[in-house]
């Protein structure tokens, strides 16, 4: 019933996993699209419930990278198959998976300049695009993803923008899009989504911003994320675009002890799109809870006036860029190392050693 409820306030579901067991039981719950990212993947992988494809792949003489890009393919493919009547029946609205495309163009440690890995982007975005209907290109709204954006569009790929927190961020990621999108033949496949990360923020003010009055804090990640909704809005307001253009509600998991798994879920019901985590879905399911419509009622304004006197927001995004970069980059180091791992447990163990 909660499910019911929630998909009834106007708002899309999608699951914040690949994983091929939660795909299909979250399908069931009405989920009409996933998201991947390195963290989900090596978690699959940690779990040794794909180490006979492993194998297979290492016997066909693919290195760890290319494993551990394989393997992403493959999963995404499936929840792709998962989805596709979805994109079928809302031609080309919904029922999209989102790919993400190499986290270490951004690593620190390898320092590329901008124009190259801006260059990757476009390039990566292109070849896993191919061929895929319901696939989304994930790109990162750092400022080298930022600058592959118009190319990305113009070719005709379906993208979701990735790490945005401010409003900077996303007008910057819109107009880029928009001018990519108007270089195509036509709009009539023109789909874009616009991921805010929502919980981060309320983290980052915990840690930053203690002088908050409580009805405040805990509450800045909601009213930004409405703020953005409300830009998007606006700013594809006057576009001719047979397909919306929507925001994605990303880490909607609660973070602070004691809040309900619910709460960014609830707050922001209503419209577009929440990308939530498998047990945030699952705890949503459990409660019983009644959804209502909430995303367009403003804060109070005694909210909004404390929020533009006391936070930062561009510090606020200089920090948890940095942050998610880091999210990003090291779990896609740890997968290659996982696999690296299990090719030496593979080639010293009984297959490769013979019978004891």
């Amino acid at each position: 019933m909660s499910m019911k409820s929630l998909i009834g306030t106007g708002t899309k579901l999608w699951l914040d996993s690949i994983d091929p067991d939660l795909v299909r039981e979250n399908f069931d719950w009405g989920a009409t699209g996933a998201t991947s990212n390195p963290i989900i993947v090596a978690d699959l992988i940690k779990s040794g419930r794909f180490d006979s494809d492993l194998e297979r792949l290492v016997e066909a003489g693919f290195d760890d990278e290319a494993i551990a890009w394989e393997m992403t393919d493959r999963l995404v493919r499936q929840a792709q198959e998962v989805f596709h009547p979805i994109w079928v029946q809302s031609r080309g609205n919904d029922g999209y998976v989102s790919f993400e495309v190499d986290p270490l163009l951004e690593d620190p440690l390898r320092a590329l300049p901008q124009p190259e890995r801006t260059k990757g982007y476009i390039e990566l975005g292109q070849k896993w695009a191919m061929g895929h209907e319901n696939r989304m290109i994930k790109v990162p709204a750092t400022e080298a993803g930022l600058g592959a954006l118009e190319e990305l569009a113009a070719a005709g790929i379906t993208l979701n923008v990735t790490l945005i927190f401010t409003e900077r961020q996303h007008r910057a990621a819109c107009e880029a899009v928009w001018r990519g999108a108007q270089r195509r033949d036509t709009l009539d496949s023109f789909k874009s989504v616009y991921s805010i990360f929502v919980s981060r923020v309320d983290v980052y003010t915990e840690q930053h911003l203690d002088g908050l009055s409580p009805e405040v804090q805990g509450e800045v990640g909601i009213i930004n994320a409405q703020r953005i909704w409300n830009s998007n809005r606006e700013f594809w307001s006057d576009k001719q675009t047979p397909l919306q253009q929507e925001i994605i509600f990303a880490s909607t998991g609660v973070k602070r002890p004691g809040e309900p798994a619910w709460k960014y879920v609830a707050a922001l019901a209503g419209s577009d799109i929440q990308t939530n985590p498998p047990a945030t879905n699952m705890a949503v399911g459990a409660s019983g809870r009644s959804f209502t419509n909430q995303l367009a009622t403003p804060p109070p304004q005694t909210a909004s006036d404390e929020i533009d006197a006391r936070v930062d927001f561009e510090r606020l995004e200089d920090v948890l860029m940095e942050e998610g970069i880091k999210k990003f980059a090291d779990p896609h180091k740890g997968l290659l190392a996982l696999i690296a791992d299990k090719r030496g447990v593979s080639a010293t163990g009984p297959s490769a050693t013979g019978p004891s």
